[in-house]
């Protein structure tokens, strides 16, 4: 039985007219589950001119009446988390527990969220000058859109949306093609929790609706996070529109073992960075850096039995520890990609490329695969495979290691794992990189930091969420103010001091 995604705009699910389709794959199966609208321009234009209409509203109401939606919003995500789970990993393919992670980290967004009362409190000076008060005041921008990635279909719009409908904005956003279903059952919490219409529209499609909302005068700011080319395209095309734009891109992320690290704890890291939602993130670590040829032989030594015996299954397998890749074409990409690592030299240590799970010969899995040897000219090292493949290099020296991150052109994440405070320290000061572990893997921030990459992994002045989300959907206001009484008559031609 198969189903079919609707828009919401204006507060209301709406059938799209466009006349074009496309299938959703269940990824697991391989099986079409669902049928979703690709919206045409005049689609995207009415769910702006919704959320246009709805904004002199939203943003004259309180934010403590803001905020108390917010607070009923993260009260339903709690307590349908188990539902909003499922209805990712249907899609998407993702384990059960790691579709969880997901959603506990996008409601922890939402709870930021729910302090935007205190997060707008502007600056005050008294006196700064006879007279006179300055202060300076934070003010929503208006109508903003999101563009969101397949691979996290629940977390990241929650990345975007509840911080800028707080902040007193309206929003259009536009989700992933592949994995809708997550996003509109949040939209359909928070109208439970007493959004009014047309603050939050949801709009599917493909590149006519991204090219709509960039090329759209009323929307005044973008947030993106996808692959780096389709980041720099946004950004371009945004900010040649007049908009403001975050456009967070692709990743090549390394993590660095010392002589001194636990090599069964460094191993176990990877092998959750590495493979946990079938390399499917953005801040996945694809390239392990032990220094010194003895490490790098214990590393692949403890790496080797751990990604053979690695337990692979649909998301309705609570054992299983990775699920399928999002697609047959991603899996293709990605046996692709190994293909070249063994033709460039790098040693195929572990094949993931002929897994097969009985019952599921259909779906898009792959094994996990794990490279030694690489060196920086191979394609699977320059490339961002966004699959479940473990590449290890073996530089002689920390310095070289840290020199090799740093000529990356991706600057999202890197970790490090050692037991000296010296050489960790050092680390985070001279890494060029965005966010950085010190014994932790993936070190995404919590919500009430800022998450954000360096160099191409990310375009545009502000990081997502956190502090930086609330300065990227909101603008500042100074208001320099004296009145009447006590102001002397008479024009004054000099510059105000």
């Amino acid at each position: 039985m198969t189903y079919s995604i609707q828009n919401a705009i204006g507060g209301a699910f709406t059938d799209s007219t466009s006349g074009r389709t496309q299938p959703i794959y269940n990824p697991a199966t391989g099986e079409a589950v669902g049928t979703l609208p690709l919206s045409s321009v005049e689609e995207v234009n009415q769910a702006v001119a919704n959320a246009k209409a709805a904004f002199p509203a939203w943003h004259a109401t309180p934010p403590l009446k803001r905020a108390r939606i917010m607070f009923r919003f993260l009260e339903l995500l709690n307590r349908n988390a188990v539902k909003l789970a499922r209805e990712l990993s249907r899609e998407h393919g993702k384990t059960h527990d790691d579709a969880m992670g997901e959603v506990q980290r996008g409601l922890e967004v939402v709870e930021f969220a729910c302090g935007i009362p205190q997060l707008l409190k502007g600056e005050f000076s008294r006196n700064v000058g006879p007279g006179i008060d300055s202060y300076g005041d934070r003010q929503a921008l208006g109508v903003v859109a999101g563009i969101t990635p397949f691979n996290f279909p629940a977390m990241v719009p929650m990345w975007m949306y509840p911080i800028a409908i707080a902040c007193g904005n309206t929003f259009v956003l536009k989700p992933s093609e592949r994995d809708p279903s997550a996003p509109m059952f949040a939209w359909e919490l928070l109208k439970e929790a007493g959004l009014p219409d047309g603050v939050l529209n949801i709009v599917h499609g493909d590149k006519t609706c991204v090219d709509a909302l960039l090329d759209n005068r009323d929307i005044k700011a973008v947030s993106f996070v996808g692959s780096t080319p389709i980041a720099e395209y946004v950004y371009a095309r945004g900010t040649a529109n007049g908009k403001r734009v975050q456009a967070l891109g692709g990743a090549k992320n390394h993590m660095i073992v010392m002589p001194d690290a636990d090599m069964d704890q460094a191993a176990d890291a990877l092998m959750g960075a590495g493979y946990g939602s079938a390399g499917e993130r953005c801040m996945a670590i694809s390239v392990a850096v032990p220094i010194g040829a003895e490490t790098g032989e214990k590393l692949i030594k403890a790496l080797k039995p751990k990604v053979e015996a690695l337990k692979i299954g649909p998301s309705t397998d609570a054992d299983a520890e990775m699920g399928p890749v999002i697609t047959g074409e991603a899996k293709a990409r990605i046996c692709g990609l190994i293909d070249s690592g063994v033709e460039q030299g790098a040693e195929l240590v572990v094949d993931g490329r002929g897994f097969s799970l009985q019952g599921y010969e259909n779906g898009y899995f792959l094994g996990g695969s794990l490279f030694d040897k690489v060196t920086p000219d191979m394609d699977i090292y320059t490339t961002e495979i966004f699959g479940p493949v473990l590449s290890v290099m073996t530089p002689q020296t920390y310095d070289s290691a840290v020199d090799l991150i740093n000529d990356h052109e991706y600057g999202n994440g890197t970790a490090i794992f050692t037991r000296d405070g010296d050489a960790a320290r050092d680390f985070a000061d001279r890494i060029e990189v965005g966010m950085v572990g010190i014994n932790v893997p993936i070190p995404v921030p919590v919500a009430y930091h800022s998450f954000g990459g360096w160099k191409r992994s990310s375009f545009g002045d502000h990081a997502i969420y956190g502090p930086e989300g609330v300065r990227f959907y909101t603008r500042l206001k100074t208001v320099t103010q004296r009145w009447p009484d006590g102001i002397k008559a008479g024009a004054s031609f000099s510059f105000p001091t």
